[in-house]
């Protein structure tokens, strides 16, 4: 993420979602378990956060990655024609974020295209969080909790996203899906 533009907007709307919950700086990086400069850096604007940090943020703000990146009012219908390239793999693969839902469950909707020998490590969500995941092409490799799955084209799959998970492809073609983070109900 190098936007200036939405660089900008994420700080403005971690800022005040901190704000609304009366917490100093030190207490969002403590339940982000995040660095108090790297929260600063993040609010100021500075820097390239990476997907573990904005996600660790989101998740101890309890608010979707959308929320954070858009922030406003939602409108009754919104239809959103620009996503958040979250993740480059190093041979071209992507992950997108391409529109989520705020509270009081904030869901997120991704796009991923994994290019053949990419991997992406994620590190848990909040506790309680599952995945629900629909690949379009190729196979992907998940890898939850030490146990590993290939699920094929045109399958999906749920998982649970509370504990370190890797998504990859092993395979000759790109591998293209979509998921949905599912937090626990409130």
């Amino acid at each position: 993420m190098s936007d200036t533009e939405t660089l900008a907007r994420l700080a403005r709307n971690i800022r005040a979602q901190r704000t609304r919950r009366q917490w100093t700086l030190d207490a969002l990086a403590a339940r982000a378990g995040l660095s108090k400069g790297v929260v600063v850096a993040v609010e100021q604007g500075r820097g390239n956060p990476n997907l573990a940090t904005l996600i660790r943020i989101s998740d101890a703000l309890g608010v979707s990655l959308t929320a954070l990146l858009e922030g406003g009012e939602e409108p009754a219908v919104r239809v959103t024609d620009r996503t958040s390239l979250l993740w480059e793999g190093p041979s071209g693969g992507t992950g997108r974020l391409l529109d989520g839902t705020d509270s009081p469950t904030p869901v997120e909707l991704w796009h991923w295209r994994l290019e053949p020998g990419e991997r992406h490590d994620s590190e848990p969500h909040a506790a309680g969080t599952r995945e629900l995941l629909h690949v379009y092409t190729g196979e992907l490799t998940l890898t939850v909790g030490g146990q590993e799955v290939v699920v094929p084209s045109g399958a999906s799959a749920r998982m649970t996203a509370d504990e370190p998970h890797a998504y990859a492809n092993a395979g000759r073609v790109a591998a293209e899906f979509v998921g949905v983070v599912v937090p626990p109900s409130s």
